[in-house]
């Protein structure tokens, strides 16, 4: 098969994942956009229309409304925002700018082609090492930092909301009982409030302030913070019940992720089994019986098949992954 071939079929490859890819990400900003309607009243909408002379339920529609009519505009910015570059970076809490990690991935890229080189690949090898290095390693590993960020505020979370309770019932401001959260927490807790603090000295509203770092914190427990703030800012109503209800949810979410980890845990392992043994299987020839395996990487039509393999197996892995993941 001819070089003009294998570019054809890693184009072909590269837009069948770029369609999952665009199907996921829609599928993602539906979820978020149903979390966003909870979070934001349109429940408590539809309730205060079924009973009108519900004064109570009424006055908390039109809240809702009020707050979902100023931030709509916002939060579909945001939305568009979030899978950027920028919002990636803010998300792990890295300081270097688009530039910089644009130079990075460059490096990347460069490192896996050197390496494939060296190692004598095929065109095809190459080509795929390239992609690897320039677009996938470098976006996944600040991935992970940013899923391991969340996860740190998401443990120190609910002991902060509970903290902030017991100063406001001590009779604190909103304002200096964040800013002494963020003196007596580290991490990502610590450092978000410090910055909505910041930004509240600088003369930007505490809620908006809230509302901002949900960009850099994209959690629902987050956006709850940050409407809690908001309805209280213009309403007056007890921010201390509302903030501790929140950190109750926090906590029955954990309790319910535990239990879901631990009933997925056999499919968890099957998957992994079955993705790593075509990979030891092909590891124990290549050092058993070389020559039986060397046509997959000496012969061009078993790279053909060797990428397709692999081609089918990450779709097969990523199937069981989207399988047990369940999204609570």
């Amino acid at each position: 098969m001819s070089l003009v071939h294998l570019i054809i079929l890693l184009i072909i490859v590269i837009v069948i994942a770029v369609v999952i890819a665009l199907v996921m990400m829609n599928q993602e900003n539906q979820r978020l956009q149903r979390q966003r309607e909870v979070i934001m009243g349109k429940n408590a909408a539809v309730n205060a229309k079924r009973s009108n002379k519900d004064d109570p339920n009424k006055r908390r529609a039109d809240i809702a409304k009020k707050l979902r009519d100023e931030k709509e505009d916002g939060l579909e910015a945001k939305k568009k925002e979030k899978q950027s570059t920028r919002a990636l970076l803010a998300q792990a809490g890295l300081s270097i700018s688009v530039r910089q990690f644009g130079l990075m991935s460059v490096l990347s890229m460069v490192v896996f082609t050197f390496l494939a080189n060296a190692m004598g690949q095929p065109i095809f090898v190459v080509i795929c090492a390239s992609v690897v290095g320039l677009f996938g390693f470098p976006r996944f590993i600040v991935k992970k930092m940013a899923a391991r960020r969340q996860k740190g505020f998401l443990e120190e979370f609910p002991d902060a909301l509970e903290a902030t309770v017991r100063l406001l019932k001590a009779g604190m401001p909103v304002a200096e009982a964040v800013a002494m959260i963020s003196k007596e927490y580290d991490g990502p807790v610590g450092e978000e409030m410090s910055r909505i603090y910041d930004k509240q000295k600088i003369g930007i509203p505490l809620h908006e302030a809230a509302l901002e770092a949900t960009y850099r914190m994209p959690l629902p427990e987050m956006q709850m913070f940050a409407t809690g703030l908001s309805i209280q800012a213009q309403t007056g109503s007890s921010l201390s019940e509302v903030l501790l209800n929140l950190s109750n949810v926090i906590r029955s979410r954990f309790r319910l992720k535990r239990k879901v980890k631990a009933l997925s845990s056999e499919a968890v392992a099957s998957a992994s089994i079955i993705g790593a043994l075509p990979v030891l299987v092909a590891t124990g020839m290549y050092f058993v019986n070389y020559d039986y395996i060397s046509v997959l990487f000496n012969d061009p039509f078993g790279n053909v098949l060797l990428g397709g393999a692999i081609f089918w197996m990450a779709c097969g892995i990523f199937v069981m992954k989207v399988m047990i993941n369940f999204k609570i």
